[in-house]
């Protein structure tokens, strides 16, 4: 593992504040893919997030802040004493160090193991490692430990930017995998990695021998194709022992095709899957793909081939479904929430994703930005789905009552395998009615049996519709009804929660669920050093419960 300040000087390195070291010794020298082409020092993606209100992920955005980039410039210095905290029940923080001064963690992912219900791994974007923070229990949340996972380019070994983070464990290899993205600020090399813990989140592959579910470089000819670039990835493991596909561990992703001037004329939905993670040497996997939504150059962005933020979930059949949303690849407009299945392992899908929304329930934010006023970070629809007992529970922001009662978290449900979806109906209540304000980036998860949980983000309490908390809810029922309260125990203000910025805090948090623990894990800024150090800071935080 690398110590804080080294990692601090890796990211460095990869968005471009130092210069970049020569590829080793027997590595193929990048090229462009482009006929005739010069390497360019701005990559397509940054031009497109100089350009466009939308498209490319908050998580991607973020790095390219020019505050947050300012802030950076100055090494902190690692600070590794233990963060004080409430046992288990209790709102406690889980990333056990940072650097002096705090930088931010956000953007949360989580998984239990399935052989030890005690057991998790939560894991979020580091802006001390450049890369991701994983933070794991092994004793139900009594305990949390730190560590890091920097992510490396094989192709010239040199640190890159990562984040986006997802975790899942495999039953059938007791193993948990974890994925990021790898990007440069000044290099056009986009990479979807993949991870490997077999002890339980304490080490991992490292970042050189990561395993590659999509890369816009050939590693055999040494070329990049610069017009592409990899986002937003999501994994899902098929765990059921009788499945026809049990063990096949899943990717998917949105693969942005962009112009010169940044503008993406399509961005559609991507599958990468493999049996088998080379257990010695995870660089070695072979991964299939398959397009989820097609191709079409010289489109204009919008349209089948225009996605964002999916979202997969293996039911116990083996069958795969997933998620998304219909998002302008040059915007944060969602029109239309989709689904899509496979049912032989991820080879084919539907012929047309299956549309969930329904006339007059549900409308997009106006904002092209995805901002929610009076703040300044965005808060794009991060839809979420789970299985339980015969149906699909899928979850979003709605803003069809916004004048009203602001962005509600919906939810519709599906029992004939995502062929057809119930109305929509309000999760974010306040007693029969809407809750006030917004409500933003819903999470799901669930148990056999018709057990459903959910979280997210909440303003109902600030009358400015301002200051954030984290509510979560509860079904027995499989959806049928619903409880729910208030999990944080105290509000923070977004604006001291991103460098001097306030533009960012992650674009979605989670929920995990075991037979002995509710594992909900979600950015905060309660402990922001702002007034200290002038720079703003998130930490992640966690109040784990009986199921």
């Amino acid at each position: 593992m690398r110590k804080p300040v080294c990692a601090l000087a890796a990211l460095l390195l990869s968005v471009g504040l130092v210069g970049a070291s020569p590829p080793s010794a027997g590595a193929a020298q990048p090229t462009s893919a482009q006929p005739g082409a010069a390497p360019s020092t701005t990559p397509r993606w940054l031009t497109h997030v100089q350009n466009f209100p939308g498209g490319i992920s908050g998580g991607v955005r973020a790095q390219a802040d020019p505050q947050a980039l300012a802030a950076r410039s100055a090494v902190p210095s690692p600070d590794t004493a233990p963060v004080a905290g409430a046992g288990a029940g209790g709102n406690r923080q889980i990333n056990s160090r940072d650097s002096n001064p705090p930088l931010p963690q956000n953007e949360t992912a989580v998984a239990v193991s399935l052989d030890d219900p005690d057991v998790a791994v939560a894991v979020a974007n580091d802006y001390v490692s450049g890369g991701v923070v994983v933070m794991r229990t092994l004793d139900g949340a009594r305990t949390w430990t730190t560590t890091q996972v920097v992510p490396v380019f094989a192709g010239t070994r040199d640190t890159c930017s990562g984040g986006d983070p997802s975790v899942q464990y495999s039953r059938r290899d007791h193993v948990f995998y974890l994925s990021q993205l790898c990007f440069f600020r000044t290099l056009a090399f986009s990479e979807v990695q993949i991870y490997v813990s077999s002890d339980n989140g304490l080490r991992w592959t490292p970042g050189r021998q990561a395993a590659v579910a999509a890369s816009n470089f050939d590693y055999v000819k040494g070329t990049v194709d610069d017009s592409v670039f990899n986002d937003k990835e999501l994994i899902a493991v098929d765990n059921t022992p009788g499945s026809p596909h049990y063990g096949r561990l899943y990717v998917t992703y949105t693969k942005f095709h962009m112009r010169a001037d940044g503008f993406s004329d399509y961005c559609p939905l991507q599958l990468s899957f493999t049996d088998r993670v080379n257990a010695t040497n995870p660089q070695l996997t072979t991964f299939r793909h398959t397009a989820i939504s097609p191709d079409n150059p010289g489109g204009n962005g919008t349209g089948r081939s225009a996605n964002q933020f999916s979202y997969p979930v293996v039911e116990p059949d083996g069958s795969l479904d997933v998620g998304f949303t219909q998002e302008e690849c040059n915007s944060s407009a969602d029109p239309h929430l989709l689904f899509q299945r496979s049912s032989d392992g991820g080879r084919t899908f539907l012929p047309r994703a299956v549309q969930i929304d329904k006339p007059g329930q549900y409308r997009d934010n106006p904002d092209l930005g995805d901002l929610l006023a009076p703040t300044a970070f965005r808060a794009p629809n991060t839809i979420s789905m789970t299985y339980s007992s015969g149906k699909l529970t899928y979850a979003y922001q709605n803003n069809i009552h916004r004048k009203v009662s602001g962005a509600d978290i919906s939810f519709q449900q599906s029992g004939d395998n995502g062929r057809n979806w119930s109305d929509s109906t309000l999760l974010s209540t306040s007693g029969s009615a809407a809750a006030p304000n917004d409500q933003f980036m819903p999470s799901v998860t669930s148990l056999p049996g018709g057990r459903v949980y959910a979280i997210w983000y909440d303003r109902r309490l600030d009358k400015a519709n301002h200051d954030i908390d984290t509510w979560q809810a509860r079904s027995a029922d499989n959806g049928r009804s619903w409880t729910s309260s208030r999990l944080s125990t105290t509000s923070w203000n977004p604006d001291t929660a991103f460098f001097t910025s306030g533009a960012f805090i992650g674009d979605y948090l989670q929920v995990a669920v075991s037979s002995t623990h509710v594992y909900p894990v979600w950015t905060d800024g309660r402990n922001s050093a702002f007034a200290r150090t002038g720079i703003g800071e998130t930490d992640i935080f966690s109040s784990v419960s009986a199921p």
